[in-house]
């Protein structure tokens, strides 16, 4: 059964377990392996796992998870599996389908144009965020997300969370070459929410960002 974390039990366990896993110390110590688990186009770019990594070692204090970070790599179309769980210790990656908000695509083109940390905007939100406590919304099983830096320190009141989401699928990738668009949530196809929200447990690291 999944553990569900209230407010208050999150940050005191980040705070306690924040050292508790040993990981890489730097983003080329870390070598994608192929093969199972890791198939093609699995590996997030270079550049953006260096970020990633800078930002886990910054916010070390409120990160309970480090043997594990996310990165949406949103210079990818969104027809792309985009979303990396990058394992630090063994060097393996798995990537998902993942949608960006209509704000930062307002033509629907299928490509992220811009960043928003705005109320109302509906757009994405670049940078490092801590995932958060689970709950049960109007999409099922979901998880808070807290934005870690100025560029995203809106996500909360904003309500940008991880959901699963009808328009996150492969079929509307054969029938229109992309999928729909969140309100800036990063929403998952209903098929993968639960490897997702098994793998990005309450205190990973998630990074979004352009390469």
């Amino acid at each position: 059964m999944m553990t569900v974390f209230g407010r208050r039990q999150f940050i005191q366990s980040a705070i306690v377990g924040a050292t508790a896993i040993a990981a890489p110390s730097t983003a080329s110590e870390i070598i994608f392996r192929s093969g199972t688990g890791n198939p093609a186009g699995a590996a997030p770019p270079p550049i953006l796992l260096a970020r990633a990594k800078a930002a886990l070692d910054t916010n070390r204090s409120r990160i309970v998870v480090v043997d594990r970070l996310a990165i949406a790599d949103f210079s990818k179309p969104s027809r792309d599996p985009r979303f990396y769980i990058v394992d630090l210790q063994n060097g393996k990656a798995t990537s998902f389908l993942v949608a960006h908000g209509k704000g930062s695509d307002p033509q629907h083109s299928g490509w992220v144009q811009s960043f928003s940390n705005t109320h109302g905007s509906e757009a994405t939100s670049a940078g490092a965020y801590v995932v958060g406590d689970t709950y049960f919304g109007q999409y099922g099983e979901s998880r808070r997300l807290l934005g870690l830096e100025p560029q995203n320190d809106q996500a909360e009141a904003r309500a940008i969370v991880i959901h699963p989401a009808w328009y996150v699928n492969r079929s509307l990738i054969q029938e229109q070459g992309k999928i729909g668009r969140s309100q800036g949530c990063f929403a998952f196809d209903q098929n993968d929410i639960g490897q997702i929200l098994q793998q990005v447990a309450p205190g990973t690291l998630l990074f979004a960002d352009k390469a």
